[in-house]
């Protein structure tokens, strides 16, 4: 398979999963804007959010959520030998024994719910708060078996080169939540979206899969052989994940236990504004780094260094891109966070507080793109250890810098201080993974990050000003304010990268423009037929 071919396929498979992504950040967006719409930035939303922490530590334990990472390149190397039916036994002893051991867990941690929250939670201490997140925690607790196998299933399709049922799963899993929130919340409050994310999870994420995995061919045998190398190589693969801290799943727990010393609704408020960043970090991380994993995979197997360095090297510069647009959301943030959520219980000072903090997780959507990327690097030569090692120590590196910076800042200080920690870990990570495989093409992914800053304060300077004009000379105010400037930068901002694009040759940023043009095209003709 030849680079072109490759990159074409991967660009064809990014597609997909960026329409996915761009429309289950969508709909993210609709399910935040119905609890904020519901429960504001409050203690009950708080606890919500915090009841989320133990599910999602069960996962990261039970590495559910890296079945993909460590399932794909050995399920993909008894295709490559044309051994598919060996590829099944090792999914189905997984599932098996792996899926027994999950079940032990979740009925553990259902029991000892609440000494778990007020370890991870400590700030809420006992109260309404904090008897609400025991309650609500005990109810999403059992949807980690649903996205356990989802992820098994899904890593079969990715492997067969099939990604749109994936792509579908967090769409359905929002939708479940988004259902749930609304006809249960006169009911039961905040609870009636965790009995959502339950329903979410089961037919987004294991019902949908198993129907999709089934049709690229599952066999599911009832077998617990463990002792079978390949089933040894995935525990040995998935043991470093399963200890080590990423920088995504820690900020989610570092958010909460910090957040819990501040204010109430500090947690809810830092929450919106990270799923607001998210929007872009899916887009340009999420949906390429997923798209371009089973590709890396491959290449990986045949020892094949310098073709996987080009891959990675050529992403790290598209994802780059990300910068110029966070600054938009940075200059905007009043403006975003009014259109997203100000309404119902979600009032004017719970829009001041999340608009303020979210310029400080912009600054870092860059680096939260770029490390699914570097990372993938080392899980595609099946170096688990060393990634997870090394983001553990960063992560804990960066608690007296996070402990500082919330006495100082505040809520702010929280952002900025996870902002920092993920810019040094995924830059470190990037060197170590360049040294290790003697990438030669890091010069050039480190001066195209200079050109990208250089950009983004040209963006920043330009919009700024148009920025406090617009609002200076504008006549009305209210959502169709918001709605109005919002165009007028966004707009400008476009033909001001484009322009730049153009001018100074940035290929990256023509090639970008020209993909979504010729893809806007392609949706334009299929609608006309």
């Amino acid at each position: 398979m030849t680079h072109a071919s490759t990159f074409k396929k991967i660009g064809f498979a990014s597609f997909i999963m960026m329409a996915s992504v761009f429309a289950s950040r969508i709909i993210g967006l609709v399910r935040e804007t119905a609890i904020a719409w519901m429960g504001g930035a409050s203690a009950g939303v708080d606890a919500y959010q915090v009841a989320f922490v133990i599910p999602e530590i069960l996962n990261h334990v039970v590495a559910s959520g890296f079945l993909s990472i460590t399932f794909i390149p050995i399920f993909t190397r008894y295709l490559v030998e044309k051994n598919e039916q060996e590829g099944y036994r090792i999914f189905s002893v997984i599932l098996n024994c792996f899926g027994a051991g999950l079940f032990i867990f979740i009925c553990l941690s259902m029991v000892f719910a609440p000494e778990l929250i007020s370890v991870f939670a400590p700030g809420l201490k006992n109260g309404p708060a904090f008897d609400l997140a025991v309650r609500m925690t005990r109810i999403i607790i059992p949807a980690q078996f649903f996205f356990f196998a989802g992820g098994l299933f899904n890593a079969v399709q990715y492997s067969k080169e099939r990604f749109v049922f994936p792509a579908l799963a967090p769409l359905i899993y929002n939708a479940g939540i988004i259902a749930g929130g609304i006809l249960l919340y006169p009911v039961l409050g905040m609870e009636g979206f965790a009995w959502g994310v339950l329903a979410g999870a089961f037919f987004g994420s294991f019902l949908l899969q198993l129907f999709g995995a089934r049709k690229v061919g599952l066999i599911y045998m009832p077998n617990f052989n463990f002792r079978h190398p390949d089933v040894i190589k995935y525990v040995l693969l998935t043991l470093p994940l399963m200890l080590g801290l990423t920088m995504t799943f820690s900020t989610e727990i570092l958010m909460k236990f910090f957040g819990s010393f501040l204010s109430e609704g500090s947690i809810s408020a830092m929450n919106y504004a990270l799923r607001i960043m998210f929007i872009l970090v899916g887009l340009f991380g999420n949906a390429v780094g997923v798209a371009s994993y089973p590709f890396m995979a491959k290449i990986a197997a045949k020892k094949n260094f310098s073709g996987l360095n080009t891959i990675i090297n050529q992403t790290l510069k598209y994802i780059f891109i990300v910068m110029p647009f966070s600054v938009v959301f940075m200059i905007l943030n009043k403006e975003v966070v009014a259109i997203l959520f100000q309404r119902g219980a979600f009032d004017a000072h719970d829009a001041a507080l999340t608009s303020g903090v979210l310029p400080y997780f912009m600054a870092g959507a860059f680096a939260f793109s770029a490390q699914t990327i570097v990372s993938r690097g080392f899980f595609a030569v099946q170096n688990t250890l060393f990634p997870a090692i090394f983001s553990s120590v960063c992560v804990a590196l960066s608690l007296p810098l996070l402990y500082f910076a919330m006495t100082t800042m505040g809520i702010k200080g929280v952002a900025l201080g996870l902002s920092l920690s993920v810019i040094i870990t995924t830059g470190a990570l990037f060197e170590a993974w360049s040294r290790k495989t003697k990438n030669a093409g890091r010069s050039e992914v480190y001066a195209f990050l200079g050109v990208m800053l250089l950009v983004s304060v040209v963006v920043w300077l330009t919009l700024k000003a148009v920025y406090a004009g617009t609002v200076d000379l504008m006549p009305i105010s209210g959502f169709f304010a918001h709605v109005f400037i919002c165009i007028i930068v966004g707009t400008l901002f476009l033909i001001i990268l484009a322009g730049i694009g153009k001018i100074f040759k940035i290929n990256e940023i023509n090639a970008l423009y020209t993909k979504v043009l010729a893809k806007t095209v392609l949706l334009r003709k299929i609608k006309s037929r």
